[in-house]
């Protein structure tokens, strides 16, 4: 099918480390995105959440808004199977943040979040964000999104999240580190309570995070997991297929006040000239481009 792209999102800290030259080479073959052209390092094309109108294909999806993980581009051919069709009612302007809401989705399943869980998210980008929305929507839990930019509290106050600012207080059943720091999972480490569960859910590409696993780590007998949006988790793989994944995805996204997620937007024709400026920026979360 021929997509013409509406709006594509900039994934702020994947894209950083691609466009930095930070993919390490024993990674190039797992980070090529979908429809990715080029070898790393940087220059390639790449992007994963690009909402277009159908133009040409299948009769029933002619017209519809979907969703696709393809590189930042103003029209393409894809496969069928590749697109998610938005559901009524999902603007398109939000849709662009498909592909965080799938990885914060992934990140809660492998955090084995259950209700009454006392949890700390470390990262108020926008999958910790995401992360910290999901897990607050769970009864019975008490999260708090911990990041040390102080505008950030004011994101966290429109999706209804407990901010803070500073070092959390007290132990927690579950911790998720969205932040990309070795300073925070330390810190979630020394926060972890009685054999807690540690989500390590940043990418460091080719940076060596240091840990501190001296102290009480053994015995309090934690577990440090790793979660990445490209497997579904083995308790739900035999059901879950990366399709149904996707629309659940897309269905989450239904609540306007995801729109704070979204941190400034930018015309294609002007990307090539603003696109350093986006990812250096630290208040870019999810950067909009208009096509």
């Amino acid at each position: 099918m021929l997509v013409r792209t509406l709006f594509s999102g900039i994934s702020r800290g994947t894209e950083t480390l691609v466009f930095t030259g930070k993919v390490p080479r024993t990674e190039y073959d797992r980070m090529r995105g979908p429809n990715m052209a080029g070898d790393f390092p940087f220059p390639v094309k790449y992007g994963y959440a690009a909402v277009g109108r159908v133009e040409e294909g299948p009769a029933p999806l002619l017209g519809r808004p979907v969703f696709c993980l393809h590189p930042h581009q103003d029209q393409f051919l894809v496969d069928e199977g590749m697109v998610a069709v938005l559901p009524e009612g999902l603007p398109p302007e939000r849709a662009v943040l498909a592909a965080n809401m799938e990885t914060a989705l992934n990140i809660v399943w492998d955090a084995g979040i259950l209700p009454g869980d006392r949890i700390a998210v470390f990262g108020a980008g926008v999958v910790g964000a995401l992360v910290a929305y999901l897990a607050s929507r769970i009864i019975g839990t008490d999260v708090v999104l911990l990041d040390r930019t102080p505008s950030r509290a004011i994101l966290a106050s429109a999706l209804e999240i407990v901010f803070s600012g500073r070092e959390p207080s007290g132990l927690f059943d579950v911790l998720i580190n969205a932040s990309g720091s070795a300073d925070a999972l330390a810190t979630a480490i020394a926060h972890a309570d009685q054999e807690a569960r540690i989500v390590e859910a940043s990418w460091y590409g080719d940076k060596v995070a240091p840990l501190p696993l001296g102290g009480a780590f053994h015995a309090r007998r934690l577990s440090i997991v790793s979660s990445q949006v490209g497997s579904v988790p083995p308790a739900r793989r035999a059901r879950w297929s990366y399709a149904r994944r996707m629309k659940t995805a897309l269905d989450l996204l239904q609540d306007d006040r995801l729109d704070a997620l979204i941190s400034g937007e930018t015309a294609f024709t002007d990307l090539a000239n603003a696109y350093p400026g986006i990812l250096s920026n630290p208040d870019t979360l999810c950067h909009r481009i208009r096509y």
